[in-house]
Parts: structure tokens; C-alpha cells; sequence
């Protein structure tokens, strides 16, 4: 399997399996009684940052991926103050991943990449990729999730994993 299709559809599954969470959350509120965006400030401890800024970080962790593909990163800016908000900037970051393709990925591995943080420093985009982009990805999209769960929206860990394509033994 080649690292467009390691990366590439499981992100764009994770952040739909994420919008469906978002859904569940907009129902949870609804059905309670409160206004939804009451989540966008929550966070597990103190120095956590807030669900909204989990979302946003999980979205810029995925579109980031284009770099391995020549691209520049589209600008999203965190202006988002509203779940749904929040749902149109996943879906524009499944747009930018939509649109590229496995050839656009050839001798990926042997890009420098400059990281936005720490700044003034790069990483091999063999160890970027791995070490960095992956699990800040899914550290990102898990706390969004975990800042949910703990809210009291009935999610599980099948809302986290989506549909797979299980198959009878």
C-alpha cells in the first residue's frame, strides 16, 4: 500500500466519522434543551485547549498532508463560534483532500519540511509525516471526541471508528 493510501482515505474517513459526531452532539443539545455551541469552550483539564480549537487543529493536521504532495496548505482561519461552523470546516478540509491524487505523492520522502512549530525548524517528511502529522492527527480528533464523551453525548468508540467493511468468517 503506498503512504497516499495509508494517510489520504483514512483521514477523510475520520473526519466524516467526526462530522457525524458533531451531528450527535447538535442532536444531544437539542434533545437536553441547550444551545449546542456550549461545547466550543469546553476542555478535559485546565491548560487543555477547547473543543473548538481541537477540530480546527485536527483539520489543519490533515490538509497539512498536501505538502508531501507539492502543495501549499490552504488557509483556513479559526473563526469558527458555531457547531456548524465547525462541520463546514470539516467538510472543506475533506475537500482539500478530495482533490488530490496518489501520483501527486511520488518521492514524497524526500522532502525537507519547515514546521510551523517549533518554528525555524524542519523535519525529513519521512519522519514529519509519521511522527508528527499521524498522531497529532488522531491526538486532535480523540480529544474532540473525549471532550464530547464527557459532556454526556452518547458516542462510543464505533462513532470514532465509522463504518468498516466487515466480512463473515
Amino acid at each position: 500500500m503506498s503512504t497516499f493510501d495509508l494517510t489520504v482515505p483514512q483521514f477523510i474517513h475520520t473526519l466524516k466519522n467526526l462530522n457525524s459526531i458533531l451531528d450527535k452532539a447538535a442532536a444531544h443539545a437539542d434533545h437536553r434543551k441547550f444551545d449546542a455551541n456550549n461545547y466550543l469552550t469546553l476542555r478535559l483539564a485546565p491548560d487543555m485547549l477547547p473543543f473548538t480549537k481541537q477540530v480546527q487543529i485536527a483539520c489543519d493536521s490533515a490538509k497539512g498532508i498536501v505538502r508531501l504532495a507539492g502543495q501549499e496548505v490552504p488557509k483556513h482561519d479559526d473563526t469558527e463560534t458555531t457547531l456548524a461552523e465547525l462541520k463546514e470546516r470539516v467538510k472543506k478540509t475533506i475537500a482539500v483532500l478530495e482533490g488530490l491524487k496518489p501520483a501527486q505523492f511520488e518521492g514524497w520522502e524526500k522532502l525537507s519540511i519547515n514546521l510551523n512549530f517549533p518554528k525555524g525548524k524542519k523535519l525529513q517528511a519521512s519522519e514529519w509525516l509519521p511522527k508528527m502529522v499521524i498522531p497529532n492527527f488522531f491526538f486532535h480528533v480523540s480529544m474532540a471526541y473525549a471532550i464530547l464523551r464527557a459532556a454526556g453525548v452518547e458516542i462510543g468508540k464505533n462513532d470514532f471508528l465509522g463504518e468498516r467493511n466487515l466480512q463473515d468468517q
